[in-house]
């Protein structure tokens, strides 16, 4: 079994920054693409950042420039630092990663809880 445990969010001005992170643990061999999604009510899940093992990422036009999205390969860390953030940003944040448990299958998809993280104006 495999768990995505993410931490951080919570309540912030328009213009603060915060920060999120997700660790994977359980049965992990290998952890491939790591990332970020979020969901608004009443609005889809979308995706926001999205990083490669090889540190390769991938931003939603919306935050580019704003939200940073990094990566511990050893500790199977994600980190989402956001910053500049307004209050369209509201939702519940979802750590997402492709973990590989043994040698003898493919990666799966898990995902987190959910963090909340809402921006006043």
């Amino acid at each position: 079994q495999v768990q995505l445990v993410e931490s951080g969010g919570g309540l912030v001005q328009a213009g603060g920054s915060l920060d999120l992170s997700c660790v994977a643990s359980g049965m992990v061999l290998r952890v491939y693409y790591m990332g970020w999604y979020r969901q608004a009510p009443g609005q889809q899940r979308e995706l926001v950042a999205h990083i490669t093992r090889g540190q390769i990422t991938n931003y939603q036009d919306s935050v580019k420039g704003r939200f940073t999205i990094s990566r511990d390969n050893v500790q199977n860390i994600v980190y989402l630092r956001m910053s500049s953030l307004k209050p369209e940003d509201t939702a519940v944040y979802y750590c997402t990663a492709g973990v590989q448990e043994t040698d003898r299958e493919g990666y799966r998809t898990y995902w987190g809880q959910g963090t909340q993280v809402t921006v006043s104006s």
